[in-house]
């Protein structure tokens, strides 16, 4: 796999959204969402302190910081998803992922604490998508940074690529290294 791999940075290619927002789509990503934090717990069972500080490539993210990452931007976009669905097109606010992930806690808490804050968080984010109605996937919240409204239907799938592709940071760094 790693062979294949032209980017280190995008393991699983770019996120590019393909319009569709068919149900079967939607529930798809859905399933996603739900199976990251398990793939996610499996893509580091067994690491070392010394693999945890391990960069996932030259000049990018530890795992550990990898695994951290994922909760605070899946907390944003949870919170995002409940102002599009309570609001008329909210302006959301955008963050600064990379001072966030040079923050304190990024370094001082295990990752067990993110593991399990993003099961918790996945299955409350789970529970709201699955209630959802169709006409509900197309509201919408504008993104400053994009400059653009951005619809539940793409978030989702959006959210669904972001667990993959850093799970496959790790996965992907685990077998360059030889990490069983």
């Amino acid at each position: 796999m790693t062979s294949m791999i032209q980017d280190m940075r995008y393991p699983i290619g770019r996120f590019k959204y393909d319009g569709d927002s068919s149900r079967e789509a939607i529930d798809r990503s859905i399933a996603d969402i739900a199976g990251l934090p398990a793939l996610l717990r499996a893509s580091v069972d067994g690491l070392n302190a010394d693999q945890l500080n391990t960069p996932y490539r030259e000049g990018g993210w530890t795992v550990r910081e990898v695994v951290h990452h994922v909760p605070d931007s899946h907390m944003n976009a949870y919170v995002r998803c409940k102002l599009a669905l309570t609001e008329q097109s909210p302006l959301v606010k955008p963050y600064d992922e990379a001072a966030w992930s040079r923050l304190g806690d990024v370094k001082a808490a295990p990752i067990d604490v993110s593991l399990v804050l993003l099961e918790a968080l996945h299955t409350r984010w789970v529970a709201l998508l699955e209630s959802l109605s169709d006409a509900d996937f197309e509201r919408s919240y504008i993104h400053p940074d994009q400059q653009r409204s951005v619809a539940l239907r793409e978030v989702v799938a959006l959210y669904a690529w972001h667990g993959r592709h850093h799970t496959a940071h790790i996965s992907s760094l685990r077998e360059r290294n030889g990490w069983a």
